[in-house]
């Protein structure tokens, strides 16, 4: 499964597409530059089961660590996915 990140001034997605439809995404929002607010996830049922969400997360934590980032969850599924894994949680904000 191969994510996808785009980014524009103060919004951004991690997602997974096929055939130019989404079928996985998480959208985030900019807060100054230090913090990322993710603020959605959604996956379609073509992906359901297979850790999609986990891997949009994933994303988003190696693009927080690679940029001096922090993460605040609003969204509770990634809230719930930085809860159950402890290797996520030093990007928290």
């Amino acid at each position: 499964m191969q994510i996808q990140h785009e980014q524009s001034s103060s919004k951004g997605a991690f997602f997974v597409a096929e055939n130019g439809t989404r079928l996985a995404e998480m959208t985030y929002s900019k807060a100054g530059d230090a913090l990322i607010i993710i603020d959605h996830t959604e996956v379609s049922d073509a992906l359901r089961g297979k850790g999609a969400g986990k891997q949009l997360v994933g994303a988003a934590v190696d693009h927080a660590r690679k940029n001096n980032l922090k993460i605040l969850p609003l969204c509770p599924f990634a809230k719930s996915v930085f809860e159950k894994v402890k290797d996520f949680q030093d990007v928290l904000s």
